[in-house]
């Protein structure tokens, strides 16, 4: 028979994998912080995950994110920017692996449910606890690409015309550098990301 402490420490460390493996909008919220005029995170909308469950972007505040909106019916643009993202997670340096965290905001209000979202999430095989899938009204998703300078329109196929950016947001919630187009190198994104992190670990003076 094993000893006790053995039999404690391998449930310590199934509860510690079933924790990794929630999305970051499932985590333990930070204590609630005034957001700068500058923050995405003051906004007032409600947002829908993948996971069904309802959240304000401020639950998202504590890690660097790297945002983008998309569509899961997209036929070009929407799987070249996933693709970066998913470079950009995989080359990120040994000491920030798990520590940024992920962002898609569907503009198609209409199709992208949650169910259509955790599709989308099994398909690309996304990182469990560093992705987060979110839909949510009409006005919310406009806002929120404004806010991005991102510009998007339906056209009569269902597909959409739209900006392709990502965009990096400190753990405030403030972009902090933004990679327009549907440009393979992410090069100056994940130094912008690495800034983030230099920037967070150097003690106030």
């Amino acid at each position: 028979m094993k000893p006790h402490w053995y039999i404690l420490v391998a449930i310590a460390g199934v509860a510690q994998l079933m924790a990794d493996d929630k999305p970051p909008c499932c985590r333990e919220t930070l204590p609630a912080g005034k957001y700068t005029d500058r923050s995405l995170y003051q906004l007032e909308s409600t947002w829908t995950s993948d996971v069904g469950r309802q959240i304000k972007l401020g639950v998202l505040r504590g890690r660097p994110q790297v945002l983008a909106l998309f569509f899961t019916s997209c036929e070009y643009a929407c799987p070249l920017t996933v693709d970066a993202m998913q470079r950009i997670e995989k080359s990120l340096p040994p000491a920030l692996q798990g520590k940024v965290d992920f962002l898609l905001v569907s503009m198609d209000t209409e199709r992208d449910d949650a169910t259509a979202l955790h599709a989308y999430r099994e398909k690309r095989h996304f990182t469990p606890g560093n992705w987060t899938l979110l839909r949510g009204a009409l006005d919310d998703v406009r806002e929120l690409a404004a806010l991005l300078g991102v510009n998007y329109q339906r056209d009569t196929r269902g597909q959409f015309a739209h900006s392709n950016v990502i965009t990096v947001l400190n753990a405030e919630g403030e972009i902090a550098h933004q990679q327009v187009g549907l440009a393979t190198d992410i090069s100056e994104t994940l130094a912008a990301i690495e800034k983030l992190s230099a920037a967070k670990a150097s003690p106030a003076r």
